[in-house]
């Protein structure tokens, strides 16, 4: 046994202590859950070490073998007193502290910045709701590091194109909720993991101590992407971060203002293709394969397809609203209108399928906005 423990010491196997319990987390409520975590651990040993305690004391040495005969009595009222009324005191000492907890937990209050998380399959969108930013964050590790064709990095599948970021020393309020399934957003060292249910909106909030990247996943299995699907925060210094979101709304409104411009022109073919075939390959080839062909009986072919091939209008309000009951989710805010339609036009012209037609950013704009 010494042996083996010093192999598993020297080959590095032994876990870390992080692996083997809660982490204490960077945030008052994630310390309290922590503390509390381990005073009910405490507990549950000395219950443990009395109860086995007594059993091996009474098999030892009150065997049959030592010659101890047996007591003869039935119903003690003392016994059953003794044995409900102990376990009614220590499950109120825990619950007391327990409560307290659970409290602070629920108590979204007087928050300082709010952030509206929806999970869709299977990405996060981040939404300010006291600031014009909003964006989506999607997994940011290289697909060659999934097939296994590239070494896998530090954060491998823990990392993101475009992580949340939030203040330190203020309270974040987070309303979480989802576009299609159920989601779970959790962040362990914030100790926050609320369930994302579509058609409602649940709160939870973190205020962190320490400036950091702090990572998570999605905890709720939501799908064959279920695993591709973290969550990365950033917290930053006050002044850092009023500066980055001053930053983020100057350009989210330079680009509506490109958008609008862009309303008034029209885009070539060429620039339409070489621009759709990016977009699909980014967003569409996961489910529809990058050859058009998607997977028989689980995604539908989009080469000769009715839709790709069919009405423009139609086409447009599939890639634009989704297809409720299906897989197809909206991609109306998670593409520029220059994306929507430069990647309608390459459904529209790829693989054989050669419409001829040209779908212009006036287009999208108008089915979105009804004008």
């Amino acid at each position: 046994m010494t042996a083996l423990f010093a192999t598993l010491l020297t080959s590095g196997v032994v876990a870390e202590p992080s692996q083997l319990n809660l982490r204490r987390g960077v945030t008052d409520i994630s310390a309290q859950v922590y503390d509390l975590h381990m005073t009910i651990f405490y507990i549950c040993v000395v219950i443990g070490i009395v109860v086995f305690g007594a059993m091996l004391y009474a098999m030892v040495f009150h065997r049959k073998s030592r010659g101890v005969k047996p007591a003869n009595f039935h119903e003690s009222v003392r016994v059953e007193v003794a044995w409900t009324v102990v376990p009614f005191i220590i499950l109120i000492g825990m619950a007391i502290p327990a409560a307290s907890t659970l409290i602070d937990m629920e108590d979204a209050s007087q928050a300082d910045v709010t952030v509206l998380v929806t999970g869709s399959q299977w990405k996060w969108h981040y939404k300010y709701m006291d600031r014009d930013v909003e964006y989506y964050s999607v997994l940011a590790t290289q697909p060659e590091q999934i097939a296994n064709k590239f070494n896998k990095g530090e954060n491998y599948l823990l990392e993101v194109d475009r992580p949340l970021v939030i203040p330190t020393d203020k309270k974040v309020r987070f309303l979480v909720t989802s576009d299609d399934v159920i989601h779970s957003w959790w962040v362990p060292d914030f100790a926050v993991k609320k369930d994302a249910n579509p058609g409602f909106i649940n709160e939870a909030w973190a205020k962190v101590n320490e400036p950091g990247i702090y990572r998570g996943q999605c905890a709720e299995l939501c799908g064959k992407d279920h695993g591709f699907m973290p969550v990365v925060v950033i917290a930053k210094e006050p002044a850092d971060y009023e500066a980055w979101i001053t930053e983020q709304e100057g350009i989210q409104r330079k680009a509506k203002e490109e958008e609008q411009k862009l309303l008034a022109m029209n885009m070539e073919m060429d620039e339409l293709m070489e621009v759709g075939a990016r977009v699909y390959q980014s967003a569409c080839a996961a489910c529809h394969m990058p050859n058009g062909e998607g997977l028989p009986g689980v995604f539908p072919a989009l080469k000769g397809s009715a839709i790709a091939t069919g009405e423009m209008t139609k086409h447009i309000d599939v890639v634009v609203n989704g297809v409720s009951g299906t897989a197809m989710q909206a991609f109306g805010k998670q593409l520029s209108l220059k994306e929507l339609a430069a990647v309608i036009t390459y459904e529209r012209n790829a693989w054989g399928n050669n419409t001829g037609d040209t779908v212009q950013a006036k287009d999208v704009n108008a089915l979105m906005t009804g004008k």
